[in-house]
């Protein structure tokens, strides 16, 4: 519990520096907004929170949406980036021609090109999956990647002695050896496949926690915009912990813990 102790106290101070701020009209003040209209566009903590309550069920239906879409676009970048992954780390002529564009792809930012796959794809699922899979791709297929090639040469040396074939290689020692940096390029994933989920539905949806922002910030409902970020970062919290549960669990030669 001491881990939490302080990262919770710096919240509940920041939080109630922001709700004296609001109230007294200061931040309105610092942010050069009329006071006239700052209880729209600043709301304090407690509105945010009163908006989550009133709200829940509206943001309960659209967060299941978005927690879908996260899930199944991180899923298909899990699939892909690690068959990718192991593709470039057993050919060098792959990984001499691809990782190059791996790389570059990075350069493209990705809400550029969402308008552009809602036009392809269309207005369903579709696109939301691939921005989310395109976000959480380099990160997962890097970091596997990395974490492939780190294992020891002694220790393939080792097990070819053996008389151990390159697949049983691959899933005795390469696999288990990359674990930990494939954990940590998924959870590097995870946190921004929200982020993903978002641009696609603020492009193009009739439903979940974008489209919520969207038509809150058309009618000036800026605490329930909080409320739906709030949503948001608890569903980013939640996934990176699990993953972090699963690293202890599959890879704990591999974990480490912050203190």
């Amino acid at each position: 519990m001491r881990r939490f102790i302080l990262p919770a106290a710096v919240v509940l101070a920041l939080l109630g520096l922001w709700e004296v701020l609001a109230r007294t009209g200061a931040l309105a003040d610092l942010l050069d907004i009329k006071e006239s209209v700052a209880s729209l566009l600043v709301p304090a903590p407690s509105d945010v929170g009163e908006s989550l309550w009133l709200d829940r069920e509206l943001l309960a239906e659209n967060g299941w949406v978005t927690l879908q879409e996260v899930l199944l676009g991180f899923a298909l970048a899990v699939v892909l980036g690690v068959a990718f992954a192991v593709a470039l780390h057993l050919s060098p002529t792959l990984r001499r021609a691809f990782y190059p564009l791996l790389v570059a792809s990075q350069t493209i930012p990705v809400v550029a090109i969402a308008p552009i796959l809602v036009i392809w794809l269309g207005f369903g699922i579709g696109p939301k999956l691939a921005i989310i899979a395109l976000i959480c791709f380099f990160p997962i297929t890097v970091n596997t990647l990395d974490g492939l090639r780190s294992v020891d040469p002694a220790a393939i040396r080792m097990m070819r002695t053996l008389d151990a074939g390159r697949a049983q290689v691959l899933r005795r020692l390469e696999l288990p050896a990359a674990l930990p940096q494939f954990f940590s390029g998924a959870k590097i994933a995870v946190a921004v496949a929200v982020i993903g989920a978002v641009f696609g539905e603020l492009v193009g949806a009739d439903e979940g926690l974008g489209h919520l922002i969207t038509q809150a910030q058309a009618n000036l409902l800026t605490a329930r915009v909080f409320a739906a970020v709030v949503v948001l970062s608890a569903f980013a919290i939640a996934l990176f912990g699990a993953l972090s549960y699963l690293e202890r669990r599959l890879a704990p030669w591999g974990a480490k813990e912050l203190r």
